[in-house]
């Protein structure tokens, strides 16, 4: 079967981190986009669920501070939009 050529842009981190771990299951980048590519085209689809059920470390560590902020008796809270924008306008 007659092969072509193709390119894909990716950061640099994480192509070092995917063919560290393709070589681990012992195939190249080649090997594992290809294996995507005809599983997606046997599932008619992205052949894995995509979410964004799981944050990333930014993410988390924003949900941790409002946490934290939200358990502060030292901060002030607001159950009032009334009361909010008088307290932002003084």
């Amino acid at each position: 079967m007659p092969t072509t050529n193709i390119t894909i842009r990716m950061d640099s981190d994480i192509k070092a981190r995917a063919e560290h771990l393709f070589d681990e299951l012992g195939m190249n980048m080649s090997t594992a986009f290809n294996i995507f590519v005809r599983q997606a085209l046997r599932d008619g689809g992205i052949p894995f669920r995509i979410t964004t059920d799981t944050p990333n470390q930014e993410t988390l560590k924003a949900m941790m501070e409002a946490e934290r902020i939200a358990n502060d008796p030292a901060v002030t809270g607001y159950s009032d939009v009334g009361n909010l924008l008088a307290a932002l306008k003084s």
